[in-house]
C-alpha cells in the first residue's frame, strides 16, 4: 500500500485552531511485508526508525504493524509550521484503515495530535474546518494563491503555545470572530476580497513574533493581499493574486529563505 499526505498551513488568518489548508507538498508512506522503518528525504537523519516513529505509532492505533516494513519519502520540512507531524499521523492512520470514516480517523489521531485543524486538512485536503471532534472540507480551492516563505530556523509548537495568554480582551475576541466569519465566506464563495479581509489575527500572531511576517505586511510584494503565520511558524504564507509574478519579488526580499509556490491540494491522505 502507498499513501500520500499533504503539508498543511493551520491558523489561517482569524481561523486559529479551526481553519487549515492542505498544500501541494507531500510525504509518502509505502507499507509492504517485512520489517523496519526506512526514511528518505526530510528527517531521514533524525526521525525514529523503529516503533516510536510517529506514523508507525498512528498505524498501531488501528492495525498491527508486526510483519510490516514502513518506507517514507518525505518532502515536508520538520518543525517549520507546515504540518509534518499531522502528515505523518495521517499517513499511518490511512494506511492502517483506508476505509474508515474521517471522524473515526480523527478520533484516533487526536490521541497523538491534539490539533484537529492540521490533522483534518491532512486527511481531507482543501480548506478544512475543525470543531468538537468533527471536520469538514468547505473549499477545494482558494481565491488567492499561497507562497510559503520557509526560514531555516525551527519552531517547537509546544513551546510556542506556551507563549499564548490565557485570555484576550473582549474587543479583540469580537474582532476575531467577525473576521473568522469572513474567512469561511470568502473561501466558500471564492471571493478574494472577503478572504483577504480575514487574514488578520488577534489570538496568536501578536504573541509569536515573526520578522518575516512583519516585513511582508509592512512592504507587501506586488499582488500580495495578506500574509499569515503558518501554524506556529516560522514559515509565513503570502497570499497573492498572481504567484508566478510574485515569487521572484519575495525571493529578493528573503534571499536566505526557501520560497515555494504551493497550490492548494484539493484532496488529502483520505481519498
Amino acid at each position: 500500500m502507498i499513501v500520500r499526505a499533504p503539508a498543511t498551513s493551520a491558523n489561517i488568518g482569524a481561523g486559529f485552531d479551526t481553519a487549515a489548508v492542505a498544500l501541494d507538498l507531500w510525504d509518502e508512506l509505502e507499507v509492504t511485508s517485512g520489517s523496519g522503518v526506512i526514511i528518505e528525504g526530510e528527517g531521514s537523519s533524525e526521525l525514529s526508525l523503529d516503533e516510536n516513529n510517529l506514523a508507525v505509532r498512528a498505524y498501531s492505533l488501528l492495525a498491527d504493524p508486526t510483519g510490516k516494513q514502513f518506507r517514507f519519502r518525505n518532502a515536508i520540512p520538520l518543525e517549520r509550521g507546515l504540518g509534518s507531524s499531522a502528515a505523518a499521523i495521517a499517513l499511518g492512520l490511512v494506511a492502517a484503515a483506508p476505509d474508515a470514516s474521517p471522524e473515526e480517523l480523527l478520533a484516533a489521531g487526536l490521541r497523538l495530535e491534539p490539533h484537529a485543524d492540521n490533522l483534518g486538512a491532512a486527511l481531507l485536503g482543501g480548506l478544512t474546518l475543525a470543531w468538537d471532534g468533527k471536520i469538514a472540507r468547505i473549499a477545494e480551492t482558494l481565491p488567492l494563491e499561497a507562497i510559503a516563505i520557509i526560514p531555516s530556523s525551527r519552531t517547537s509548537t509546544k513551546m510556542s503555545r506556551g507563549a499564548l495568554p490565557a485570555t484576550v480582551p473582549h474587543a479583540e475576541a469580537a474582532a476575531s470572530a467577525g473576521r473568522a466569519a469572513l474567512l469561511g465566506a470568502g473561501a466558500a464563495s471564492g471571493d478574494a476580497t472577503l478572504f483577504a479581509a480575514a487574514l488578520d489575527d488577534w489570538l496568536h500572531e501578536p504573541y509569536r513574533p515573526s520578522e518575516v511576517l512583519d516585513v511582508v505586511r509592512r512592504t507587501p510584494p506586488p499582488g500580495c493581499l495578506g500574509a499569515t503565520l503558518s501554524g506556529s511558524g516560522p514559515t509565513v504564507i503570502a497570499w497573492v493574486s498572481d504567484a508566478e509574478g510574485c515569487v521572484a519579488s519575495i525571493q529578493d526580499l528573503f534571499p536566505d529563505h526557501r520560497v515555494l509556490e504551493l497550490a492548494v491540494a484539493p484532496r488529502g491522505a483520505l481519498r
